[in-house]
């Protein structure tokens, strides 16, 4: 660690606030912002100290992630009156955790180089259980001096961190593993559905496909969940929606057809209106079950 190093932390959610408290641990300085300051008091009982507005913690921190909800927050949290770039120094690094459009990280990374800042995109992906034991796989996008500047803050996240490419890669590859979990976790309900259809212990099921070629983490992690009646969020289904619909406009853009992950979303969509929307992404079951 960086004796300089002081990090400032925005979004403290199912998943930031395990990476917040994971930097905790490894010793860095952390200032947070969140809206719902109540989130966060785990995290102030833990050292980290607590900021009214993202510019006043960009005026702290040298290094600012930001782990949000949707596209709007990003940009709400990095243009607005109140945000980053109204605060943030010379040579401080951004680094945006959100799921997020490439577009917008492409915008984000431009406004820092005007503002002789660096931004990196870097989404990432292994849920509340990879978040917590600090097992996230990382997918970055933007300039390698800065990737390899920051890669001892993310070994303090994560175990499996790539360097994508340029702005925005990160997110584009985060889009790549939404659309592999979409269709995915369509089979895995499935899957299940059809074990208990059949009369079948679904437990003893796991046991035999689960290290076979039908292997999966959605499968190995959600179905034992399932099982056991657990729906509480690890990723929320409002979330992944708008992942979703982020990857559909990036393929449309694109002419690409993706027609799991279509239908991934129209079923997501029917879960949300059965008020599942804050919902772990395994309630998909609900919704095959009918």
């Amino acid at each position: 660690m960086r004796e300089n190093t002081i990090i400032g932390f925005i979004g403290t959610g199912v998943m930031g606030k395990s990476m917040a408290l994971n930097l905790l641990k490894a010793g860095y300085p952390v200032h947070i912002f969140t809206r719902t300051r109540a989130k966060a008091e785990d995290l102030l009982i833990n050292g980290a100290t607590w900021e009214e507005s993202p510019k006043s913690l960009a005026e702290k921190a040298n290094v600012i992630i930001t782990m949000v909800g949707y596209p709007s927050d990003v940009e709400e949290v990095y243009f607005g009156e109140e945000g980053i770039f109204a605060g943030a120094k010379p040579g401080t690094y951004v680094i945006d955790a959100t799921t997020s459009s490439p577009k917008l990280a492409k915008k984000i990374a431009e406004r820092a180089k005007e503002l002789k800042m660096h931004a990196l995109d870097a989404p990432v992906s292994g849920g509340d259980v990879g978040a917590r034991e600090a097992r996230l796989s990382i997918m970055v996008g933007g300039e390698e001096e800065a990737f390899n500047e920051m890669l001892p803050i993310f070994k303090t996240l994560g175990t499996n961190i790539v360097l994508q490419g340029e702005a925005g890669a990160g997110q584009h590859t985060k889009m790549c593993n939404q659309i592999a979990i979409a269709s995915g976790m369509i089979g895995v309900c499935e899957a299940l559905l059809y074990a208990e259809k059949a009369g079948l212990d679904p437990n003893t099921v796991l046991k035999s496909i689960e290290t076979g070629a039908a292997g999966s983490w959605s499968l190995s992690n959600y179905v034992p969940r399932i099982i056991n009646g657990d729906f509480s969020p690890g990723f929320y289904v409002k979330h992944f929606i708008k992942d979703m619909k982020i990857a559909l406009e990036s393929a449309e853009e694109m002419g690409l057809q993706v027609p799991g992950l279509s239908l991934a979303k129209q079923l997501y969509e029917e879960l949300a209106q059965m008020g599942e929307e804050n919902s772990g992404t395994q309630a998909l079951y609900k919704r095959l079950k009918q």
